[in-house]
């Protein structure tokens, strides 16, 4: 009497075992680093939508929030309004957004580069560092 029975060896399951872990390594190498840039283009990407809401409340009062205000005049007027009359109802931005790493963008008015800084501080929420720790602002490229 010969055994019927079949089934995979040891040896087959670690072989199949192997060449899905390499696939998997495979997989995130390539996922990581686009996870990376993902962020940082979404941060981009809020950071023009806020630029284009101040520009907006610019025009309708005649002056950018100042610091104090901060990007919270793009959702409520503030209580320091001198014409309240000129604020766009509903506000210019329906919610603030967070930057991709959870922390609110920075707003300081007037900036050092001009009218308005407004950025975010990277993955590691410190200013400067390099690569996804660079910090992100309206006038970057």
């Amino acid at each position: 009497m010969q055994n019927s029975e079949r089934g995979f060896t040891l040896v087959e399951l670690m072989v199949v075992i192997f060449i899905i872990g390499l696939l998997a390594t495979v997989v995130v190498i390539n996922v990581l680093p686009s996870q990376d840039r993902a962020m940082t283009e979404k941060a981009r990407s809020d950071i023009a939508t806020l630029s284009q809401a101040l520009e907006m409340y610019r025009l309708d009062n005649l002056t950018y929030p100042n610091s104090s205000e901060g990007l919270n005049a793009l959702t409520a007027p503030p209580p320091t309004l001198t014409q309240p009359g000129r604020y766009r109802s509903g506000g210019y931005i329906k919610k603030l957004p967070q930057d991709p790493w959870g922390r609110p963008y920075q707003y300081i008015s007037p900036g050092q580069t001009g009218a308005f800084d407004l950025y975010s501080l990277g993955a590691d929420g410190a200013p400067g560092g390099g690569n996804e720790n660079a910090d992100i602002s309206a006038n970057d490229g």
